[in-house]
């Protein structure tokens, strides 16, 4: 609603001077202060002139508007109902001549008229609260701009806007000098607020200058000590590194041999002489997990943890935990270890080592502090994440106390606290390496009803860099090329995770003509062909490879599908036979068999510690080969020539000379370069390292493993890898 004060028509030069007076005082009346009554009146003179002087006259309205549908009369009553209610004093000034040409390049900024009059609208424009212009060529220009009423004014009602008016009839209107030494007052008012401002301007710089000089000062000393501490961590870093070494290889040989003891391996022991090795055990293992707490905190810390991405599934996962675990629970049979079976999970491309490490350690907390009842582990998606929880019906935590346990070293009071032993670097250990692969950990719990433990992992590792695909058929010189005939694509991930750092190279085909194809550019060291490809005959495939080509004749086949028609196959030539789903360890052993044909297995075993080599002897029980040792560099390269073994099994901290050097030896002579090592020590490997190690060797093995159950499987994978033969494990699957 919009009601009319005070119109003024402008015809002369002295119009102007007056539309600023009367600006003033309406601006006055309605409760404006002297600034904003300055800024008005500047706005309403500045347009008014441009009417006059591009015009030659034109039209001022003075109105008082309203943003809400109540009408001026109830204005007393409802005001105070009515809070959204606001007033405008709104000007328009319009004009009849001949438009604005170039107004939207005026509005944007872009363009001044020589003249001044765009200088002019954009500084009204920025003195008012709203600003419109309209202009066409030859119909004139209309500029409607208005300022709001300050909140603090008083509303104006019917009875006050009478008031308004009488008042701006009683006023005279003063001469043009009179105006001019108002407007002169005025400019002296906001020169020395001007010089006021550029006076606290002058002093708050010198105190931001002052200020400054003690930042750059404090910057200096705080890069002082970030260099010492940076120092300090390195030398830590590396003491640790160091005396791990000097920790391990000791405590290696007090678990191993303790566990030997327990296990009865060299006769029965007394219930007093089993108590004692039982204590001589849980010390070592409980210094050595402290040991791998500080030492993986530390590397963390620094840096200096890589992250190796790798596809696996998370039920694999599982079972490898559940494997792992499952001694935790010999001295509790109250307690349930429940894995829940992964339902729609995809395959994780991130750091599987990492990835178990978080979740061993909450599952190994989880069975501390529970008394009774269960442990639950399980794994859902969420967006591009796998949540893993582990939930259990312990203790529980209270929630002053669950941030808390995230920081290093702390350990909850509690009654159970005191019976067990802890070293309180599990749970912060587990937030970081989760923060390192991109996720993150959380708690909830009830105190006395239990607690689940989170961690969000995204499904494919952020920084994850993907490397060039590798052109087809394009042969690796170290390692052995297995053409691989198969045309799901499931199978061929499999086959692509059982064969990733074994000494085998899959090369994959989908059809049989992929297959003629490759067989015509290269010569594999065996063929695995799925009988059930479709709209192909492989039987004859078989059957011609085998009895009617002579540069194929000779190359082992294995025959893996899912219907067992092993018969059959043999009678066309097949070498060996093996039914779907695949089994990795019997794949590989499998394919070791084809391979080496009968030859004999000898393992080059290089160690100067005599309790590793009889530990190291004493995990191939089930397989069968010649075992040769040398104990440094010169009788390793004397055996390795000579004997030209299968294996080589390679500790990297011996006495006299680096396990590294004598690597290189190995793989810069031509006639050794082939021979795949296994690097098998208890010194800890910094990840740069690792990693390089890890593409020159077929595995690394470390000397500390929590059971000899667990160390013999992972020997057994890694000599699989590097292509001896077990018969215990073709005999169990036949």
């Amino acid at each position: 609603m919009s009601l009319t004060l005070l119109t003024i028509e402008i015809c002369f030069e002295q119009d102007v001077v007056l539309t600023r007076q009367r600006t003033r005082q309406i601006a006055e009346l309605l409760g404006f202060d002297a600034q904003d009554q300055t800024r008005i009146a500047t706005a309403v003179s500045e347009i008014s002139r441009n009417a006059f002087q591009y015009a030659n006259g034109g039209k001022v309205v003075f109105s008082l508007d309203h943003n809400s549908k109540q009408e001026v009369g109830q204005l007393d009553s409802s005001y105070a109902a009515c809070p959204l209610l606001r007033q405008v004093l709104t000007i328009s000034i319009s004009d009849r001549g001949s438009g604005i040409a170039n107004l939207q390049t005026i509005l944007n900024g872009s363009y001044t008229l020589t003249t001044g009059m765009g200088s002019g609208i954009i500084g009204t424009q920025r003195l008012m609260d709203f600003f419109e212009i309209e202009s066409a060529p030859g119909q004139g220009t209309t500029v409607q701009m208005g300022k709001n009423l300050p909140r603090k004014a008083p509303v104006v009602t019917t009875q006050r806007l009478g008031q308004i008016i009488d008042e701006l009839m009683r006023r005279s209107p003063s001469n043009p000098f009179e105006e001019i030494q108002s407007q002169n007052q005025e400019l002296l008012h906001a020169l020395e607020a001007l010089r006021q401002r550029e006076e606290e301007l002058t002093q708050l710089n010198r105190e931001l200058e002052d200020t400054n000089r003690g930042v750059v000062s404090l910057y200096a000393e705080l890069d002082e000590k970030a260099d010492s501490l940076q120092r300090a961590n390195e030398l830590k870093t590396r003491f640790l590194s160091n005396m791990s070494h000097e920790f391990r290889t000791p405590l290696n040989s007090i678990i191993s041999l303790s566990g030997m003891l327990l296990e009865r391996m060299d006769g029965e022991l007394t219930a007093e002489q089993e108590k004692q090795v039982t204590f001589i055990r849980k010390a070592a293992d409980g210094l050595t997990e402290l040991v791998n707490d500080l030492l993986d905190l530390a590397k963390v810390e620094a840096g200096k943890i890589v992250v190796h991405p790798t596809l696996f599934d998370v039920g694999d996962l599982f079972g490898t935990l559940r494997g792992m675990l499952r001694p935790l629970l010999a001295h509790n049979s109250s307690i349930a270890l429940v894995f829940e079976e992964p339902v729609d999970i995809p395959t994780l491309h991130t750091d599987e080592g990492k990835v178990a490490q978080i979740l061993r350690n909450f599952i190994s907390n989880a069975l501390k502090y529970t008394e009774q009842g269960e442990v639950r582990v399980s794994a859902v998606i969420t967006e591009n994440c796998i949540t893993f929880s582990v939930t259990d019906t312990g203790i529980g935590i209270a929630p002053e106390n669950q941030e808390r346990i995230f920081e290093e070293y702390i350990q909850i009071e509690s009654p159970i606290q005191k019976r067990t032993k802890g070293t309180g670097l599990g749970l912060p250990l587990s937030r970081k390496l989760a923060e390192l692969l991109g996720g993150r950990v959380w708690i909830t719990s009830v105190l006395g009803e239990g607690a689940t433990f989170y961690a969000s992992i995204p499904i494919v590792y952020p920084n994850l860099t993907l490397s060039a695909s590798i052109p087809q058929w394009q042969l690796d010189p170290q390692r052995a090329p297995v053409l691989v005939v198969e045309d799901q694509a499931e199978i061929l991930l499999a086959y692509e995770k059982y064969l990733q750092g074994t000494k085998y190279q899959m090369i994959p085909v989908r059809t049989l003509n992929q297959a003629e194809q490759a067989l015509g550019t290269f010569k594999p060291e065996a063929i695995v062909l799925d009988i059930l490809l479709e709209d192909e005959n492989t039987w004859a495939f078989l059957a011609q490879k085998k009895e009617n080509d002579s540069l194929t004749r000779d190359i082992p086949i294995l025959v893996n599908t899912v219907i067992n028609n092993e018969q059959k196959a043999i009678a066309l030539g097949a070498d060996a036979f093996l039914i779907k789903p695949i089994d990795r360890f019997l794949l590989l052993n499998t394919l070791n068999k084809l391979v080496k044909r009968d030859r004999l297995q000898r393992l080059l075993l290089v160690d100067d510690d005599p309790v590793a080599r009889y530990l190291f002897q004493d995990m191939l029980s089930d397989i069968s080969l010649h075992l040769i040792e040398a104990t440094n560099g010169s009788e390793a390269m004397g055996l390795a020539q000579q004997a030209k073994p299968t294996c080589i099994v390679l500790d990297l901290a011996l006495a006299a000379e680096s396990g590294v050097d004598i690597l290189n030896q190995l793989q810069s002579d031509p006639t050794m370069a082939s021979i795949p090592v296994i690097i098998h020590t208890s010194q800890v490997l910094e990840d740069p390292q690792r990693q390089h190690l890890a593409e020159r060797t077929v595995a690394i093995l470390s000397k500390e493993q929590p059971s000899r159950t667990r160390a013999q499987a992972l020997l057994r994978e890694a000599l699989l890898k590097a292509g001896l033969v077990f018969e215990a494990l073709e005999k169990n699957h036949a």
